[in-house]
């Protein structure tokens, strides 16, 4: 497996945990756009067939999810309100109030449950910290979601490349139809949204 005379699966051998743990971190503390989903079931793929080792891309990936979150966190608790207090269109008191209410209510569950929504498991965390949740609420809940999406998934893709055979073969359709499993009950909701206006 070569790209551009790199040997892809040297690299990955000896730094695909590392690159997991950017990834994930990046992607769950500021940079929406990343593709964690695919990448923890692709990864746990090359796992399975011998080019990563499981344990240490899990506890990696895992490690990054839970920082990458506890960044968007202070982030939003540290400058958050601040931008709330601007009085745009979308930062006005009047959300933030809102934010602050939503959270008081269903921040355990939106932390966890955002961890498999692509976009909202970035916005997230700091939108829990403009809403001041309790940290010590918010950290415990911040990494059980990390532990049953990370191991969820590299469960779930280390099986497929386990039992699958010539797997490398269906890689991109694979990660095609995560994306898209993931996207859809957001693009629904707005969907459904348009139709009611």
């Amino acid at each position: 497996m070569h790209l551009f005379g790199l040997d892809l699966q040297q690299l990955l051998s000896h730094s695909g945990a590392v690159i997991g743990f950017i990834i994930i971190f990046a992607e769950s503390s500021i940079v929406f756009f990343l593709p964690g989903d695919s990448f923890i079931f692709a990864a746990a793929i090359l796992a399975s067939q011998g080019i990563l080792n499981i344990w240490e891309l899990s506890i990696l990936m895992a490690i990054g999810a839970v920082l990458g979150n506890n960044l968007g966190y202070y982030l939003g608790k540290r400058y958050g309100v601040a931008l709330f207090s601007r009085k745009t269109v979308l930062f006005n008191e009047e959300n933030l109030l809102k934010t602050q209410e939503f959270y008081a209510k269903h921040g355990p569950i939106t932390i966890i449950l955002a961890r498999f929504t692509p976009i909202v498991r970035t916005f997230a965390p700091i939108l829990a910290g403009v809403a001041q949740m309790k940290y010590s609420v918010f950290f415990f809940y911040n990494l059980i979601g990390a532990l049953l999406w990370v191991a969820g998934l590299g469960m779930l893709g280390y099986y497929a490349g386990s039992r699958i055979p010539n797997i490398d073969h269906y890689i991109l359709p694979i990660i095609a139809v995560i994306i898209l499993a993931s996207v859809a009950p957001a693009l629904i909701h707005y969907a459904r949204g348009r139709n009611k206006s």
